[in-house]
């Protein structure tokens, strides 16, 4: 998706919801991440998320045991760290293997 296109609409935003959510775990693989870094990278990707559906969606995987976090001080904030677990890295792995399979489907020739 251009970086420029926004996804409009409730139902697109919860459509997407899920690929953001892949993504977040993918981008926690390959390094610690933060809410505002999170909320930029996906800005560069197109999609458009407000820190009050953001910052639930890393809890809500931080609560079911994909990702932890730590509290670090920048300056005079805290902020918080988030890192994939073991369990995170699981569930990633498998759930690229059905996006795969999936994508597949979605562009065989007709």
């Amino acid at each position: 998706m251009p970086a420029n296109k926004k996804i409009a609409g409730i139902e697109d935003k919860s459509l997407y919801a899920g690929l953001m959510r892949l993504h977040i775990l993918h981008e926690a693989e390959q390094q610690e991440v933060c809410g505002v870094w999170v909320m930029n990278h996906l800005r560069q990707h197109g999609y458009e998320i407000s820190p009050g559906t953001l910052y639930p969606m890393l809890h809500s995987l931080e609560k079911k045991g994909y990702l932890s976090s730590t509290k670090e001080r920048v300056g005079k904030t805290m902020r918080r760290v988030y890192t994939i677990t073991p369990e995170g890295l699981s569930v990633l792995a498998d759930a690229k293997r059905r996006v795969w399979e999936l994508f597949g489907d979605l562009f065989q020739p007709l």
